[in-house]
């Protein structure tokens, strides 16, 4: 009567826990169709859903910071992920100069100044809580195919330089795979600390927001904004391909982040 057993949340939970998992993927397909119709008929003007994304990767990074100053400990965080953002941010920063230098760029210049101060804080600061066994993934193997896919796939017919068009695909795809790293932490450590599940669903959740823009852009002009043949033939499809990459490697893990959240245990039981 009244109790938390018997709240609606609990019996959503226990009611999913039963399904197959068939069945949990077509219902997670299905809630992703529907936020995608909300979103089309709610938000007109496209830039939103790209500025909604990094907003929400700012609160991400805001909640690390949060953990970092207030319990003095970088446990269960992947200084590389960080070092990887900082470089695509930074990078990307320097390419607006050539490209575009907007609104996104603040927000870029915004979300690297938190990411820069955490950066300092694993490295001095908490030095002494940081687990650098745990945090072994060799950067190269994620630099070194980037570079290549960058040189290979980029912006072929516009105005700007060469250079800047490599480097700008180059932090499309360093972005794509820098969650890499914090995914090999928490499977090294077999655990998740619970502001850092935070932090990576926030991601997961503005990764969504990018997503939905080419989706739905995609589909308002029937397939041709893929290849859109003034910015390379493989070029707009390659980044189509980088933001569903990108967002399938952070779905498994807002799979079971909203799994425990449901089931009330703590993240840092979650599976990985």
């Amino acid at each position: 009567m009244g109790s938390k057993r018997d709240s609606p949340v609990n019996v959503l939970s226990r009611w999913l826990r039963k399904r197959s998992m068939k069945v949990k993927i077509f219902l997670g397909i299905l809630l992703a169709f529907c936020a995608l119709v909300v979103l089309k008929f709610t938000i007109r003007d496209p830039d939103y859903f790209f500025k909604a994304s990094k907003t929400i990767h700012v609160v991400g990074v805001i909640v690390l910071i949060y953990k970092l100053i207030v319990h003095k400990s970088c446990s269960g965080l992947s200084l590389k992920t960080q070092e990887l953002t900082a470089v695509f941010i930074t990078t990307r920063l320097g390419c607006s100069v050539f490209i575009q230098s907007n609104t996104h760029a603040m927000l870029d210049l915004i979300l690297l100044l938190p990411t820069l101060f955490i950066i300092w804080l694993i490295r001095f600061k908490l030095k002494s809580s940081y687990i650098k066994e745990f945090d072994n993934m060799w950067l190269s193997f994620l630099v070194v195919p980037s570079i290549i896919l960058a040189i290979a796939i980029h912006p072929r017919f516009t105005a700007h330089i060469w250079l800047a068009r490599v480097v700008w695909s180059f932090t499309t795809y360093l972005e794509t795979v820098s969650i890499l790293p914090q995914f090999r932490y928490m499977k090294n450590s077999k655990m998740v600390e619970t502001f850092t599940g935070y932090y990576v669903f926030a991601l997961g959740v503005s990764r969504f927001f990018s997503l939905a823009f080419w989706i739905i852009h995609t589909y308002e002009t029937k397939g041709e904004y893929l290849f859109f043949f003034r910015h390379g033939y493989f070029w707009m499809l390659s980044i189509f391909l980088s933001e569903i990459v990108h967002s399938f490697i952070l779905a498994n893990f807002c799979y079971h982040y909203i799994k425990s959240f449901m089931q009330g245990r703590l993240l840092k039981k979650m599976p990985i």
